[in-house]
This record gives C-alpha cells, sequence and structure tokens, in this order.
C-alpha cells in the first residue's frame, strides 16, 4: 500500500525502507573521509583529543605547580630547554608545556558542549519551525531576529560580569544566541523536505507529524547540523580565549586563553618571551582551522555540485 501511495505521489524515501532509524543517522553522519582537509581536520581533533584524556599521563607537572630552580630557591624562570622544561616556565614558575596540555581539556570540554546545545537547540527549532509553519514559524523566526541583533562577545561579556566566572559562561552563551545560524539552515531545508513525495505519502498512510520528523526529515538535516556544529567547536574555544584574555574567564580553570591573560599581564612580549604566549595561540589557530576543514568536507557532500 505505501509502495503504491509513493508511487502516485511521484517520489521515494530515498534511503532503504527496512533501514533502522539508527542505521540511517549513522549513514546521514558519514565523516567525509574522502576529502583531505576533513582528514586533516580530524587528525587535528583527534591529537587534542587524545592529549585531554592522557593529560596526567603526557603532562610532566600540574599546570598551577609553582617550580624552584635548586641552585636559588627561587621561583623558575626559564627559557625552553633550560633545566629539562620543553616549553619553559612563566613569570612564576609554571610549566608551560603542562598548561597546553591541561588546556586542551577546558578547549574540547567548551567546545564540544557549547557545539553540541548550538546544534541541539538550532536543529529543534528549525524542524519545528520549517514544519509547521503558520504562526509556530512566524513566533520562532521572530526569536532568531533577535538573536541576530545580539552582538555576541558583548553579550557574553555582560553574562560573565552577572553571572560567577565559569566556562559555562560560553556555553550558556552560545546556547542562547547562535543557535540563530543553524536555526535558520536548517528551516530553509525543512520547508524542502516537508514538500517531498515520501512525506506526503506518510503522511496519507497516517505517520503522525512527530514519527514523520523523526523518521523521514530529522536524519536528513543531521548533516547540517554536524557542519555547524563543528563551526561552532571553534567559535566557543575562540569566544573562550577572547573573554579570558579580558579578564572575564574562570581563574581557577587552565585555559588557552587563560595563558594569554597571563602573558600579557607578564608582560611576556616586551620580555620576548614568545614561547609563553607562542604555542597556545598556535593551539588555538590549530583548532580553530580544525572546523574550518571539517565543514569543506561536508560542503561537498551537502552540495557535490560545488566540486564540479
Amino acid at each position: 500500500m505505501r509502495d503504491a501511495i509513493a508511487m502516485t505521489t511521484g517520489a521515494a524515501r530515498p534511503a532503504e525502507p527496512r533501514a533502522g532509524l539508527l542505521v540511517r543517522l549513522f549513514r546521514s553522519l558519514r565523516l567525509p573521509l574522502n576529502d583531505p582537509f576533513a582528514v586533516f581536520g580530524l587528525v587535528i581533533y583527534a591529537t587534542f583529543l587524545v592529549a585531554a584524556i592522557f593529560a596526567d599521563v603526557i603532562a610532566p607537572y600540574d599546570p598551577t605547580e609553582i617550580l624552584f630552580t635548586p641552585e636559588y630557591d627561587l621561583a623558575a624562570d626559564l627559557r625552553p630547554g633550560e633545566q629539562g622544561y620543553i616549553l619553559g616556565t612563566t613569570s612564576l614558575g609554571r610549566d608551560i608545556f603542562s598548561q597546553i596540555i591541561y588546556g586542551s581539556r577546558s578547549a574540547l570540554l567548551i567546545g564540544v558542549t557549547a557545539a553540541f546545545m548550538v546544534a541541539l537547540i538550532g536543529s529543534i527549532v528549525g524542524l519545528v519551525s520549517g514544519y509547521f509553519g503558520g504562526w509556530v514559524d512566524a513566533v520562532l523566526m521572530r526569536l532568531a531576529d533577535i538573536a541576530f541583533g545580539i552582538p555576541f562577545l558583548p553579550f557574553v561579556i555582560v553574562l560573565a560580569a552577572f553571572l560567577e566566572p565559569s566556562i559555562w559562561n560560553v556555553v550558556l552563551a552560545m546556547a542562547l544566541v547562535l543557535w540563530r545560524d543553524t536555526g535558520r539552515v536548517i528551516r530553509s531545508q525543512v520547508l524542502t523536505l516537508r514538500s517531498r513525495g515520501y512525506v506526503d505519502a506518510a503522511r496519507v498512510s497516517g505517520s503522525s507529524d512527530l514519527k514523520i520528523i523523526l523518521r523521514h526529515i530529522a536524519p536528513n538535516i543531521l548533516p547540517l547540523s554536524f557542519l555547524y556544529g563543528s563551526i561552532a567547536i571553534g567559535w566557543a574555544i575562540l569566544t573562550e580565549a577572547s573573554i579570558s584574555f579580558l579578564g572575564f574567564g574562570d581563574p581557577t580553570s587552565i585555559s588557552w586563553g587563560y595563558m594569554l591573560q597571563d602573558a600579557f599581564a607578564s608582560q611576556a612580549l616586551a620580555k620576548q618571551s614568545y614561547y609563553w604566549f607562542v604555542p597556545p595561540g598556535i593551539c588555538i589557530i590549530l583548532v580553530v582551522s580544525a572546523g574550518f576543514f571539517i565543514t569543506r568536507g561536508y560542503e561537498n557532500i551537502l552540495f557535490p555540485k560545488l566540486g564540479r
């Protein structure tokens, strides 16, 4: 009966009809391994993920421990390679290499959590708005317009000023504001999907709106959600570095942004202590670039005509 309905509507479901929902979700999130830039981005993420998981093993010292020189019993202020310190120490005698390793934990925790929240909220808003339309669409899109009118970085600073300094301020700010881009794009995609023949066939056969959204529409928009989630990882890490550099970050958490702020306050540039602030800057650049490289691979999957 369903095959006949699909034939009369002039379309068939793009995925195998007997494939389970989890299988279809997995297939829709296939990694763009055929793109060298995307593979390079995945390698960068994997490297920092390993560093974050095994930070206790890789880092030779506690990142907040003040180390002393054995000769003078003073706080070590050493350059790279001196007395076995890979990247040297800060002016307070803290090992820079250990701070880089432990900073990857904060970076990935903020990035992955914020990306998940942005993708989740944006996907839900886009699905509901695009599928139901009418006043639901109007209300949600006006909220998106309001979110587009909020300057992001000043919003994060104000939020951090009113709340207790924490890395979760970045996650909360991104969840409240940056879902707008994901929601807009997914809404436009849902507007085209809801008019497809297999959706009409499912509706005629008695499927509920929730079943149609979850089974027939959501698997087709997940690559877009994952694409914007990859972008959000870099945005979150860059935002955390920005507010930490401005002094609104969590002073009890070691992050790359905290390292930059500490180096700036200690006049590392004037002392030509490039080994202090260049490594965290490179780490931030690599992670943000990795998200961009992965999005390139997903663009080739979502829009294959761009490659031609």
